[in-house]
C-alpha cells in the first residue's frame, strides 16, 4: 500500500487540528467581538474638532435687564447660554516618558499584588477591598456607557435627517415639521409626523402625535448642576433622562456584582465601561509616542507571562472586573463542576485601543485637511492688501451622524437622494477611515495569532506579543504605502487651546468696560455677590425649561423701565407648561440647526 503524499498528510493534519479547535470557535468569536466593541465605540466617542478644521465662531453677547439684573445673552437666542455651545473634553496626553513609567508602575503593582496574595493565602479580603474600589468608578463608567447607548438608540428612531421619496428632509423640532431641503423636492410638502422615512406615513392620533414629538425632544432637556468651591473644585454636570436611567441601571448592576453574585456578563459589562471611559480619557499625542509606549509594554508583557508566574496568578486569583471572561467548553478530562472560562485582560483592549483611537482621529484630521482651500493674496494699487491664507472648512460634529446615515443611505451605502452643486452642501455623514480600518485589521490578525498559538501550545500567551506588531505594523505600513509617512510622523494632538488664555487676558478689560449692575432688588444683590471674586462656595440647579421669577424677588415696578414692565406682564400672562398639563419638554438646544455644537479637546501634559 502506497504511503500518502505530503499534501495529503498536511491536509489530514489540518483537518485533525480543526476538529480539536471546532468546539472553541463560538468562544473565540465571542472574544473577538467583545474585544472590538469597546475599542470601536470608545474610539468614535473620542472624536472632536481636529486642528485642520475651523474653530467655531462665538456668538456676540448683548446685555439686557431682567428682574433688575443685567444679564448677558446671545443675539440668536436669549435662552441659550454660551457655555452650552461647546463641550470641553479633557484627555490625558501621554508623553515619551510614559514609555518608561507605565511598564515600571505596572510591574511594581503586579509584583505587589502577587506577593500580597501569597502572604494572605486567602484572597477574599483583598477581593472585597478591590471590588469596593472598582465599584466607585464602575458606577460612573457603566452609567456613561448605558447613557450613550440610549442616546444612539433614540437617535435611530428620531434622526435629524432622513429621506423619503427621493427627497432629503431636515427635522425642525421647534416648528414640529420635517422640511424638504435637497433631492427631488418638487411638489414635496412639509411633513408633520415625528417619525422618519416610511414610518412618517403611519396614521397617528393627535395625542400620540404630540407625545412622540415630546419624546423626540426628551434627550436635549437636561438639568444642569453647577458647583464651585474656592481653589478646590469648579464644575458643571448636565443630567438628562437617559443619564438618570443609566445611573440607576449601573448602580443596580454594580451592587448585584459586589453583594450578590459575579456572573461573567456583569464582569464584561464593567470591563466594557472601564475600557470605554479609558479610551476617551487617555491617548498618546503622537504616533511616535504611542509606538514607543506600546513597544515598552510589549517587552513588559512577555517578561511577566513567560518568565514569571505573576501575571497568570493575579489574573486567576483576583475576582475583580479587570478582565473580560467568556464561557468555554470544559476540558474532556476535567472533573470540576465550576464553569470553564477564557479570559482577556483589559490591558490587551485599552493599550492597543489608544493607538486605534488615535488612528481614527488622524483620519478625521486628514479629512478636514483635504477640505481646506487656499485664498490667494489680494493686491490693491501695487500693495498687498490681504496676504495669502488657508481657509479651513467648518467642523460638523459626528455625534448622531450614524443614524442620519442609516436613514439617508441604502444598505450598500448608496445615497437615497440626488445631490446637486450647492453653495451650502450637506454636512458630511461620515469620513474615510483608512488608518482606523488598517489598525483594526492588524488588531484582528494579532488576536487570531494569539488564540492560535494558545490553542496549539496549551499555555497562556502575552497578547501584546502579537497585538503590538499587528497594530503598529498595519499603521506604519499603510502610511508607507500611501506616501504619508512624514505627515504621520509630524502629526500631533498636543495643541493647547488658547481660548482660556485669551479670556484670562481680557478679563481685566471686561471688568473695566462692564457697567455696574442696577441693584434694585434683593435678587440682584444676590446675583452680584455670586459674580464677585470673593465667591467661596456656590451650588445651583438649572431646569430644562424656563422658570418664572417669584414676585418676592422681582425688582420694584418703580425702578423698572417701560419695556421691562411690558416684558414682565407678558411673562405673567403666559401659563407654565405644568399648569397647562402638557409635556414640559423644551426643544433641545440647536435641534433646528444643521450642525451640532463643536467640541474642543484640551490636552493635559
Amino acid at each position: 500500500m502506497a504511503e500518502p503524499s505530503l499534501f495529503a498528510r498536511i491536509l489530514g493534519e489540518a483537518a485533525y487540528e480543526f476538529s480539536l479547535i471546532q468546539p472553541m470557535i463560538p468562544t473565540y468569536i465571542h472574544l473577538l467581538a467583545s474585544a472590538l466593541f469597546p475599542i470601536y465605540v470608545g474610539a468614535h466617542a473620542s472624536l472632536s474638532r481636529p486642528a485642520s478644521a475651523a474653530k467655531p465662531t462665538k456668538k456676540k453677547k448683548r446685555r439686557i435687564t431682567k428682574g433688575g439684573v443685567l444679564t448677558d445673552v446671545d443675539d440668536d437666542d436669549e435662552e441659550e447660554e454660551d457655555d452650552d455651545d461647546e463641550e470641553t473634553h479633557k484627555m490625558e496626553g501621554l508623553s515619551p516618558t510614559d514609555a518608561i513609567m507605565m511598564p515600571l508602575l505596572a510591574g511594581i503593582t503586579l509584583a505587589g499584588l502577587y506577593f500580597l496574595i501569597k502572604w494572605m493565602e486567602n484572597p477574599d479580603l483583598l477581593n472585597k477591598i478591590l471590588n469596593a474600589y472598582f465599584a466607585i468608578f464602575g458606577v460612573f463608567s457603566v452609567a456613561k456607557l448605558i447613557t450613550d447607548a440610549l442616546d444612539i438608540g433614540h437617535s435611530i428612531i428620531f434622526p435629524r435627517r432622513y429621506t423619503l421619496g427621493g427627497a432629503l428632509y431636515h427635522v425642525d423640532q421647534e416648528e414640529k415639521k420635517a422640511k424638504p431641503v435637497a433631492g427631488n423636492i418638487k411638489d414635496k410638502k412639509e411633513i408633520s409626523s415625528p417619525l422618519p422615512g416610511f414610518l412618517a406615513r403611519l396614521p397617528l392620533s393627535d395625542h400620540f402625535h404630540e407625545l412622540l414629538w415630546s419624546d423626540r425632544a426628551m434627550p436635549g432637556n437636561k438639568w444642569t448642576l453647577r458647583m464651585y468651591v474656592h481653589r478646590v473644585f469648579a464644575g458643571k454636570l448636565s443630567v438628562g433622562p437617559h443619564g438618570l436611567v443609566g445611573f440607576v441601571l449601573s448602580t443596580a448592576a454594580v451592587a448585584y456584582f459586589n453583594l450578590v453574585d459575579k456572573p461573567w456578563y456583569l464582569t464584561n459589562l464593567m470591563g466594557f465601561g472601564f475600557s470605554y471611559g479609558a479610551l476617551q480619557l487617555m491617548s498618546p499625542t503622537t504616533f511616535a509616542t504611542g509606538s514607543l509606549i506600546l513597544g515598552a509594554l510589549f517587552f513588559y508583557d512577555i517578561y511577566f507571562v513567560f518568565y514569571t508566574p505573576m501575571m497568570v496568578t493575579v489574573a486567576k486569583t483576583l475576582d475583580v472586573p479587570i478582565k473580560l471572561v467568556f464561557p468555554r467548553p470544559a476540558h474532556p478530562d476535567s472533573t470540576s463542576s465550576e464553569p470553564s472560562l477564557a479570559m482577556l485582560g483589559l490591558g490587551d483592549v485599552v493599550l492597543p485601543g489608544i493607538m486605534i483611537g488615535l488612528a481614527l482621529r488622524y483620519d478625521l484630521y486628514l479629512f478636514y485637511l483635504r477640505r481646506q482651500k487656499f485664498a490667494p493674496a489680494v493686491e490693491q494699487g501695487g500693495d498687498v492688501a490681504e496676504e495669502a491664507t488657508v481657509v479651513k472648512s467648518k467642523y460638523f460634529s459626528l455625534a448622531g451622524r450614524w443614524s442620519d446615515h442609516f436613514w439617508t443611505h441604502s444598505l450598500t451605502g448608496r445615497l437615497l437622494y440626488a445631490t446637486s452643486d450647492e453653495k451650502n452642501p450637506e454636512p458630511p455623514f461620515t469620513f474615510p477611515k483608512t488608518y482606523f480600518k488598517a489598525s483594526v485589521v492588524g488588531y484582528l490578525i494579532g488576536m487570531l495569532a494569539t488564540l492560535g498559538v494558545m490553542h496549539v501550545w496549551g499555555h497562556a500567551q502575552p497578547a501584546l506579543l502579537y497585538l503590538v506588531p499587528g497594530v503598529l505594523g498595519s499603521l506604519w505600513l499603510t502610511a508607507l504605502a500611501k506616501g504619508e509617512l512624514s505627515m504621520m510622523w509630524d502629526f500631533s494632538e498636543a495643541v493647547e487651546d488658547d481660548d482660556d488664555d485669551e479670556s484670562s487676558r481680557n478679563k481685566g478689560d471686561e471688568k473695566k468696560e462692564r457697567p455696574a449692575p442696577e441693584r434694585t432688588s434683593i435678587f440682584s444683590l444676590v446675583v452680584a455677590a455670586h459674580k464677585a471674586d470673593r465667591e467661596v462656595f456656590s451650588f445651583s440647579i438649572e431646569a430644562p425649561w424656563k422658570l418664572k421669577h417669584p414676585r418676592s424677588i422681582k425688582g420694584s415696578s418703580k425702578d423698572k423701565k417701560p419695556d421691562e414692565k411690558e416684558e414682565e406682564e407678558e411673562e405673567e400672562e403666559e401659563e407654565s407648561p405644568l399648569e397647562k398639563g402638557k409635556p414640559n419638554w423644551a426643544p433641545p438646544v440647536g435641534e433646528e440647526k444643521v450642525a451640532e455644537p463643536c467640541g474642543k479637546r484640551i490636552r493635559l501634559n
